[in-house]
């Protein structure tokens, strides 16, 4: 059965025993993580660069431990978190190695030069959203950590290199909607 009939009460389950409210803020920083990974799928499927897809494909696995970790009745993990700072130094090398493979404007750029950069500024926007949330839960000592909040902003970051990268791809130059002023 694709159903369980679990969260009919308007509840759902956490790692570790306990269930909590759907319309919580935790459950939302779930959802918005949720969407993000689903963005990110979608890009690595329009990606022309297979260095590209395996990047979005190792990000996805991530946001996968930071889920667990999020859903995770607070005590259970005793210092075990899924995510971590080397998650974060890991992301960090990736970024890394395409800065020397893309343009980065001074410019800001108007998302939708390519089907695949497009895709992929949808999923940054989506980890924007998620980021926001899960700080929020940080802030107020909901089961959140810093690591996650680095890593999702980490991620954004990433997420923009690669849509630009991805235009490149297509043969797009960069449309720039607002000019920086200095």
């Amino acid at each position: 059965m694709f159903f369980t009939r679990r969260g009919d009460d308007g509840f759902t389950d956490l790692l570790g025993g306990g269930r909590v409210a759907k319309e919580s803020l935790r459950i939302h920083a779930l959802g918005d993580i949720d969407e993000a990974t689903s963005a990110i799928g979608l890009g690595r499927a329009l990606a022309q660069r297979e260095d590209t897809r395996a990047a979005l494909l190792h990000v996805q696995k991530d946001l996968y431990l930071l889920m667990a970790d999020l859903a995770t009745v607070e005590g259970k993990m005793a210092g075990q978190q899924r995510l971590s700072e080397s998650s974060v130094a890991q992301l960090e090398s990736i970024i890394a190695e395409f800065d020397g493979k893309v343009s980065i404007p001074r410019e800001f750029v108007a998302p939708g030069d390519s089907v695949a950069g497009a895709a992929i500024d949808v999923a940054r926007t989506v980890v924007r959203r998620a980021e926001r949330t899960v700080t929020h839960l940080f802030h107020e000592g909901e089961g959140a950590n810093h690591v996650m909040v680095t890593y999702l902003n980490r991620l954004s970051s990433l997420l923009f290199g690669l849509a630009r990268y991805e235009d490149a791809a297509a043969g797009a130059q960069p449309t720039i909607s607002k000019t920086i002023e200095e």
